[in-house]
């Protein structure tokens, strides 16, 4: 006989209650996070397993579960179904016959073999059986059955989000595969993240970099921490604004195709780029976009401008926004949906950033501004959560779906950023549009990661850059 659990239930067989023969089917589907959370429960981090690269190289040819993975499902099954809750393990025999892969589903059955009336041990033949009807693992088990008859709610277990930065940057970072590496001047690298990061960048074959700087200083940051500078050009200037003033010079000669930030402040590189006379400029409005991955979001989502543009005036927005979708449709989003944002979704003539998002969204739909689809204001909540829009009465194809979030100043918007990345654990690109160039901005405290990141999407605007005729001032 088949027994089943009642869903919302735990409910335990007795020994008395029990016969030879009794059985019971779990099923579950191996999904690629099941075989991080396993890897992170039990310290096994065989690369085999959970290195894709090496998994997908090694002799299944293909991501696999760890073997134990199915043998805790049938420990699962008699302790939540049959005999379920106060069943206790004694012993364990299993065959592993094949591999597990991601995507199997498996179907685990426990059936009684045998019954020991004087001390209430019961073994179980056991099996896991993928989609195709093949046995993976084979075996028995024995177990001391409940004593009492017991009853209990399923306790809903929490949800888990795993945050793995490495693997979201190396989907980044695929984006740009098979393009030919940028010549990137990296303004002032003198310190470890910065010069790390542009080293990073060229060895994953995003960027040739100048490295532009006191040579001494720079070679100095190399040996302290051991980076290999030998096959790299370095371009030997006495100061920081002496560092932003050659970029500039290299972007105008045609020797680069793109600028990097390394350990100077922010308003010491703008200041080379934004002065008409430096040739940097184009006919749109300089602005930033944040381009963000976080864990807790399905796409990822842009903010702009948290870095440039202080209190943008509603024409300074009509760029910011026109910018930010043209990056959108580089890295592949046909029409971003653009959240203009604001402290609450009704327009108030006492909050500015409300008749902005109004202006805003009417000059899209005069064609104003193009290639994206656009709505505001709308809280943050209403722009990423379709619960929140759907509470608030809110109907419109952008909200809960946002793609880019533009803020109404530069202060909101840099909180906003760096909350998501210190506190959601988002991964983080900062690039400068609007420029002849792209020019990856950085804040000195970012990691080589983010550097990395930013220059994927250097690299991808590069590319876009060279099959378009440049625009003029």
């Amino acid at each position: 006989m088949l027994i089943e659990t009642q869903q919302n239930f735990l409910e335990s067989r007795t020994f008395e209650e029990i016969s030879v023969g009794d059985s019971t089917s779990l099923t579950r589907t191996l999904g690629a996070a099941d075989i991080q959370l396993f890897a992170i429960m039990s310290g096994d981090i065989n690369p085999a397993i959970v290195d894709s690269a090496q998994a997908n190289a090694g002799m299944f040819k293909e991501g696999i579960a760890h073997g134990l993975w199915s043998a805790s499902l049938i420990s699962t099954t008699l302790g939540t179904q049959f005999p379920g809750p106060g069943t206790t393990l004694v012993d364990q025999s299993l065959r592993f016959l094949k591999p597990v892969a991601i995507g199997d589903t498996i179907t685990i059955t426990v059936s009684v073999r045998e019954m020991f009336p004087d001390n209430h041990h019961i073994v179980f033949d056991c099996s896991c059986i993928n989609q195709h009807g093949q046995h993976v693992v084979l075996g028995t088990a024995e177990v001391l059955a409940p004593s009492e008859k017991m009853r209990t709610r399923r306790v809903d277990l929490p949800d888990i989000t795993i945050s793995d930065k490495y693997a979201r940057l190396q989907a980044l970072v695929a984006r740009a595969r098979g393009l030919a590496a940028i010549d990137m001047a990296v303004v002032h690298p003198c310190d470890r993240e910065s010069l790390r990061g542009a080293l990073m960048a060229a060895e994953a074959g995003l960027i040739e970099p100048f490295l532009i700087g006191p040579e001494a200083k720079i070679r100095a940051v190399a040996d302290e921490n051991g980076l290999d500078l030998k096959q790299y050009r370095i371009v030997n200037v006495k100061h920081s604004h002496d560092s932003a003033a050659m970029a500039v010079t290299l972007v105008r000669n045609g020797d680069a195709e793109a600028i990097m930030k390394g350990s100077l402040h922010t308003d010491e590189l703008m200041a080379e780029i934004v002065p008409r006379a430096a040739g940097m400029r184009t006919a749109r409005r300089i602005s930033h976009v944040f381009l963000m991955d976080v864990p807790t979001y399905p796409r990822p989502i842009m903010i702009t401008d948290a870095a440039v543009n202080i209190a943008p005036t509603l024409e300074e927005k009509v760029d910011i926004i026109q910018n930010a979708i043209e990056l959108g449709h580089i890295i592949g989003i046909a029409e971003p949906k653009v959240a203009i944002l604001s402290a609450v979704e009704t327009v108030n003539p006492k909050i500015q950033s409300t008749l902005d998002a109004a202006a805003l969204c009417k000059m899209a739909d005069r064609g104003q501004i193009r290639g994206g689809l656009l709505d505001g204001p709308l809280a943050f909540d209403n722009a990423v959560s379709m619960l929140a829009a759907k509470t608030k009465g809110i109907k419109s194809p952008v909200a809960g779906c946002a793609d880019i979030l533009v803020v109404p100043d530069l202060e909101s918007g840099n909180m906003l950023a760096k909350q998501l990345e210190y506190l959601a654990h988002a991964l983080t690109a900062g690039i400068v549009l609007g420029a002849k160039v792209p020019i990856v901005l950085t804040s000195r405290a970012d990691t080589a990661e983010t550097r990395i990141a930013s220059c994927v999407i250097a690299a991808l605007i590069a590319h876009h850059n060279r099959k378009q005729a440049p625009e003029s001032d």
